[in-house]
């Protein structure tokens, strides 16, 4: 089955609003695609113009190289699991899951093998006659799958299902999912905000700002490699270090940001000296040692610290600069390295140039151009 999804220079406007601005995207066959962005980003809107719930004020939506743009929902080759998952709590697994069975007019007998073969794959066997209200949310969730793929789709949409659930049930399901998508073989489409659940499940990741795609990438290059202040910053955690480029030797960047040495780092597009550039460090990237240390470049106050099971995480005032946050890996503190590391000591810090990134001009990610057109780099 042919899954791949086309959008050529789609747009959604409502009234003076525009909630997508024109974007071209290509998702692959077998994908799974996830759309990543805060709330009112846009993404949702995107997942139904690609379902039918919306027509694009502009622009075209294909599915396997057909026009769908003018297609209505039920015709379409897609079927999507709600946020809510709006099952039928009177009904059993068995009729939730053959509903859109007996819709289409496909007899008992067939239903009834489908609806056994879907509950074995999403490890469910021998719950069909249970009724619905009395499944745990996990269950549930599994039902709502199930149901979605019952009809064959070729696209299966999927409107953040997770969110719903407790921590420990949404990093199980995550797993799950992405097994589900393995072994059916159907490009999924997954909506979300949260970053762990696109990172974790994801072929490819579109993340999305003010209705445009600011970066589409695989999960590791999305996290080592944004490409915009947004992306930096939306897409786990980072320091931010704007100033100005002092020399470049390759892809390795020098640059003034105030502090008592010069920060480098490497750069993915090309700078000069002279040009206004951001450098970022992630948390984790930091080396944090005693005061004394005298092998780390930086000095600073200890602000704040948080426990965080496997780390600690540390804020902290650099001299003569800003505030930084730092991940302390609780193997030091269990050694008693980490003790030192108390509100209002003072410590010493370094990172890896090779760690960090530089990124163009100051706050670039909301500047984009009008059409977004991602097909050829997706």
């Amino acid at each position: 089955m042919d899954g791949r999804v086309t959008l050529s220079q789609v747009a959604m406007r409502f009234g003076d609003f525009t909630a997508i601005q024109p974007t071209s995207l290509e998702i692959a066959s077998g994908e799974f695609f996830s759309f990543l962005g805060p709330s009112g980003c846009g993404k949702t809107t995107l997942l139904n113009m690609i379902s039918g719930f919306l027509t694009p004020s502009e622009g075209s939506v294909a599915i396997g190289g057909v026009d769908m743009t003018r297609v209505p929902v039920n015709r379409r080759p897609t079927a999507m699991i709600f946020q809510n998952l709006a099952l039928f709590p009177l009904m059993s697994v068995y009729r939730n899951i053959e509903f859109g069975l007996e819709v289409r007019g496909v007899d008992r007998e067939k239903r009834r093998d489908k609806a056994d073969e879907l509950l074995d794959l999403v490890a469910l066997a021998g719950s069909g006659d249970k009724p619905v209200a009395e499944l745990s949310g996990g269950q549930k969730q599994r039902v709502a799958i199930a149901r979605a793929l019952a009809v064959e789709p070729r696209v299966l949409l999927l409107d953040e299902p997770l969110s719903a659930l407790d921590l420990k049930l949404r990093q199980h399901m995550r797993t799950e999912l992405k097994a589900i998508q393995r072994k059916t073989g159907i490009t999924f489409i997954y909506i979300t905000h949260d970053q762990g659940e696109a990172l974790t499940m994801s072929d490819r990741v579109a993340v999305m700002c003010d209705g445009r795609i600011q970066q589409v990438a695989d999960p590791m290059t999305l996290y080592r490699q944004p490409r915009t202040d947004f992306v930096a910053g939306f897409v786990g955690e980072n320091n931010r270090f704007p100033g100005r480029v002092t020399a470049v030797d390759g892809g390795m960047v020098t640059l003034d940001a105030g502090l008592p040495a010069p920060l480098r780092g490497y750069a993915t597009s090309p700078l000069a000296s002279g040009d206004e550039a951001t450098l970022y460090v992630r948390p984790e990237q930091w080396r944090v040692g005693s005061a004394g240390d005298s092998s780390l470049s930086f000095g600073g106050v200890i602000q704040a610290e948080h426990f965080e099971g496997a780390w600690l995480t540390l804020e902290i005032a650099l001299d003569r600069g800003g505030t930084v946050r730092a991940h302390v890996p609780q193997a030091l503190e269990s050694t008693g390295i980490g003790s030192q590391f108390t509100v209002g000591s003072t410590c010493r810090l370094d990172y890896s140039p090779r760690g960090a990134l530089v990124l163009p001009g100051i706050e670039r990610g909301r500047a984009n151009e009008e059409s977004v057109d991602v097909a050829a780099t997706a």
